[in-house]
């Protein structure tokens, strides 16, 4: 009987131990994205394969001397860390990853060169594979990669190459693999290649334009076939929006029982390009009449992995900025010309609002509000008491008019959350307008 007690004591101690981790419920462009650990996803310049009913995601590992991580997924929102796929290379840029005669193979940029890695699994234990490679015919190295395997079965390396051209070489096969002859030269300064056909048979292909990590417009080219011609430049998003703050690395197709789907992968780099960087995962929108694709902006969006089917968020538990608590340099402020919103908050002024309901788990709340320069200051919320940089959870942060963060709201209606800003330079015209917050009951 003690010793069944002592067991169930030791039993209830691990469970305490052990860190809880909300499963995620949304797709949240911008937005810090953990794994089923809770640890940030670090995976970056990546792709994803599906093998079976389980999608393996790699990318650069940007904590750890850019070594290829791999994570898995059955639904594309909850991820588990697989682990490094290889700690026998470092420095591996944007790793793709592809299977052919029965083993698995990622191909990534080290030195400006192709590095094969090989794994009888998919999921780790993979070995340098070869020697570094050029690129045929005439041994152009380059800066970055994409795989695209057509609906035909032939795989395809898309490289962006030093001498400033788009380059697709063939992969060559089997029980061995190497790379083939060239079947697309396309001229111009751009980078981050990635490529997908349509249900019409339609290529499209997707690049950004060389601004090492700072956002710019990507474009893309269209074409019937993969060797050209190819018709473009246009863009895939307003082009004010620098691709929303990110930066393309694949184009991920679901072929859905109701209908296909194809997802926009990108990075949404710091200004150095470091671990801190996030994601901006965008459905995209296909017209092969017209041919366009464009990205669907969702502040909130999955994908049902089984039909294909897109689900947005409903519409939360709406705060306006205007009903909370307004505070100019010290003095309460009624604003009664304020509808809904709250303009000019400066550094020395900000809103409380109170009496915000949660559940006491994570939850997603979309702060509303725009700033005159993103880059002259930083926006914060107050929960609680607790001081948080809107940036530090979302990359999106005074540069679009939503910005969803994840926070733990205390259980019921007793939240206060304070809505301020800080200025880059004393003296600095920095201000805020703030619409409200929206609640996401998940």
């Amino acid at each position: 009987m003690h010793a069944r007690l002592a067991s169930f004591r030791s039993l209830c101690v691990s469970i305490l131990l052990v860190p809880y981790v909300l499963g995620a419920s949304w797709i949240v462009p911008g937005a810090v994205w953990t794994d089923t650990s809770g640890n940030k996803i670090d995976a970056h310049g990546g792709q994803i394969l599906q093998e079976g009913t389980t999608f393996y995601w790699v990318g650069s590992a940007y904590s750890n001397n850019e070594v290829p991580n791999i994570y898995s997924s059955t639904d594309l929102l909850n991820w588990t860390f697989e682990g490094p796929a290889s700690t026998a290379v470092e420095y591996m840029y944007r790793p793709k990853l592809f299977t052919s005669g029965g083993k698995f193979y990622i191909w990534g940029q080290v030195n400006r060169l192709v590095q094969a890695l090989e794994s009888s699994t998919i999921s780790g234990g993979y070995s340098v594979y070869g020697s570094a490679f050029s690129l045929p015919p005439d041994g152009r190295t380059y800066s970055d990669e994409g795989i695209f395997v057509d609906s035909t079965g032939e795989a395809y390396i898309l490289t962006s190459a030093d001498s400033n051209n788009l380059q697709i070489n063939e992969i060559n096969g089997g029980s061995s693999v190497s790379i083939g002859t060239r079947v697309t030269d396309l001229e111009g300064a751009y980078e981050a290649p990635g490529l997908m056909k349509s249900t019409g048979g339609i290529y499209y292909l997707v690049m950004s334009t060389k601004t090492g990590y700072t956002a710019n417009a990507n474009q893309f080219w269209w074409s019937t076939n993969i060797a050209g011609p190819w018709n473009g430049p246009s863009g895939i998003a307003p082009g004010s929006s620098n691709t929303y703050d990110s930066q393309n690395t694949f184009e991920l197709k679901i072929p859905g029982s109701q209908q296909t789907t194809y997802i926009y992968m990108g990075d949404s780099w710091d200004s150095q390009g470091t671990a801190a960087s996030n994601y901006e995962w965008l459905p995209i929108s296909v017209n092969d009449g017209a041919h366009t694709i464009t990205l669907q902006d969702y502040a909130f969006w999955k994908v049902d992995v089984s039909t294909g089917v897109i689900t947005t968020s409903t519409t939360g538990k709406r705060y306006d900025a205007a009903d909370g608590l307004i505070m100019r340099r010290g003095f309460e402020d009624p604003c009664a010309s304020c509808e809904h919103s709250v303009h000019n908050i400066d550094p020395l002024s900000n809103v409380t609002i109170h009496n915000i309901e949660g559940t006491g788990e994570p939850q997603w709340v979309s702060i509303h509000y725009t700033v005159n320069d993103p880059n002259a200051g930083d926006a914060y919320v107050w929960l609680n008491g607790e001081k948080i940089r809107i940036a530090d959870k979302n990359s999106r942060a005074g540069k679009f008019a939503t910005v969803p963060i994840n926070l733990t709201l205390k259980k019921g209606n007793g939240n206060v959350l304070t809505f301020g800003c800080h200025a880059h330079a004393e003296g600095s015209d920095f201000v805020a307008h703030l619409e409200g917050i929206e609640v996401i009951d998940d």
